[in-house]
């Protein structure tokens, strides 16, 4: 009887590694869409949420590599993952950022539906 491998080596991290990635590129573009389109509706906090929102994107992309590095060794070391270093720290993260971007975008469309 053959032992199957528990997972292919590499390629779970590597594939939430780049979702992850995807991620943070989707927020940083609407991250500088809402610095760009949301100032005349929300003021300077149009440009703060913006800035705030990049730098969360370019944190993300990097924490979520530190991840992946952290996952792979793990699998390649021991064979399970470490759940400690879970990635709820980037889920809310990513969820207060993006609802936050829903809000810059929801003051958009009223300010155009009611003027």
């Amino acid at each position: 009887m053959t032992r199957r491998a528990l997972y292919d080596p590499g390629l779970q991290p590597e594939r939430t590694a780049l979702a992850w990635r995807r991620t943070a590129l989707s927020l940083l573009v609407a991250s500088l869409g809402a610095a760009r389109l949301l100032p005349a509706q929300l003021g300077a906090g149009a440009v703060a949420l913006g800035l705030a929102g990049a730098v969360w994107a370019v944190a993300l992309h990097h924490l979520a590599g530190r991840r992946a590095r952290r996952t792979t060794a793990r699998l390649l070391r021991a064979g399970d993952l470490d759940h400690r270093h879970g990635g709820a720290h980037l889920l809310a993260g990513t969820a207060l950022v993006t609802g936050l971007l829903g809000l810059g975008g929801l003051a958009l469309v009223v300010h155009h539906g009611t003027g």
